[in-house]
């Protein structure tokens, strides 16, 4: 997918970078896949920004998209690739041979009017969607369940993809694109191949007007903030933090200190995403 470079006609356009869209052949969506989307700008259930610096942006429409590929044994057309605003990733438009229509991940390298299929008989093809037992090693894929029958949660943005090293039992090693490499079921379904939209990453945005396109708001220093609103702010021009370690604005720890909460699953990971210093 190549990358659409502006001429620098004013101080935004300088540098500014943007898709071409040439893999999109369709610019409207499947209404009956298409549901309302309200923007909630950060904030939980009791109205708490829970998640800073969201808010605005362009309405959105939300696709629905069928991650867990249940649908075994009956042969799918590509009917379209189309743009989401709501994900990096392009989604393809899948015409089932019974008349039923679903959205899906697409891959790098699937065109419309491909076939593709799911369960455990499929082809090792690129589209297909096949338990991970049944993929053989070295196979890169992407749309990975961590619980089988739950739908795929694992590697399903732009350019992404994982790998199957090794099968052991009833498990197979996965190297995961963070590095990791995570035990998963041989019953969880995977999709085959690379996640498209490969130059997703290589997108300059240019300016800070488009960031508040996508919903996305400017981020303050703590630095530049006061000492009541940050632990780093105040002090008389551009001031040091002055303590032994960085903080949040609530005096927790940033740099360093670890956040993971579901120590029961660490049984299934073989290796750290970052590995210990000796």
């Amino acid at each position: 997918m190549p990358i659409k470079v502006y001429k620098p006609t004013s101080p935004g356009r300088r540098g500014m970078t943007a898709s071409t869209f040439e893999e999109i052949t369709q610019k409207e969506p499947e209404k009956s896949l298409v549901a309302s989307w309200k923007q909630k700008g950060g904030r939980n259930v009791q109205g708490r920004i829970t998640i800073r610096y969201r808010g605005g942006g362009h309405k959105r429409r939300y696709r629905i998209l069928d991650f867990k590929r249940d649908k075994a044994g009956i042969p799918a057309r590509v009917a379209s690739i189309e743009y989401d605003p709501n994900r990096s990733a392009r989604i393809a438009l899948l015409a089932y041979a019974d008349g039923e229509k679903r959205y899906i991940i697409a891959p790098l390298g699937l065109m419309v009017g491909d076939t593709v299929m799911s369960g455990p008989e499929a082809d090792i093809r690129v589209g297909n969607t096949l338990p991970v037992g049944t993929i053989p090693e070295g196979t890169a894929v992407h749309n990975i369940e961590l619980h089988a029958g739950h739908g795929g949660q694992l590697v399903r943005a732009a350019g992404t993809s994982a790998q199957v090293m090794a099968k052991e039992g009833d498990y197979v090693h996965l190297r995961l694109p963070s590095g990791e490499v995570r035990l998963i079921h041989q019953q969880c379904r995977a999709t085959i191949g690379q996640v498209g939209n490969v130059e997703h990453g290589s997108i300059e945005v240019g300016k800070a007007g488009r960031k508040r396109w996508l919903g996305r708001r400017g981020r303050v220093r703590g630095s530049a903030m006061t000492p009541e609103a940050h632990p780093h702010g105040g002090g008389e021009g551009r001031s040091p933090i002055g303590m032994s370690s960085p903080k949040s604005p609530w005096g927790k720890p940033t740099l360093g200190k670890k956040t993971r909460k579901r120590k029961d699953t660490d049984k299934y990971i073989i290796r750290p995403r970052r590995r210990k210093r000796r």
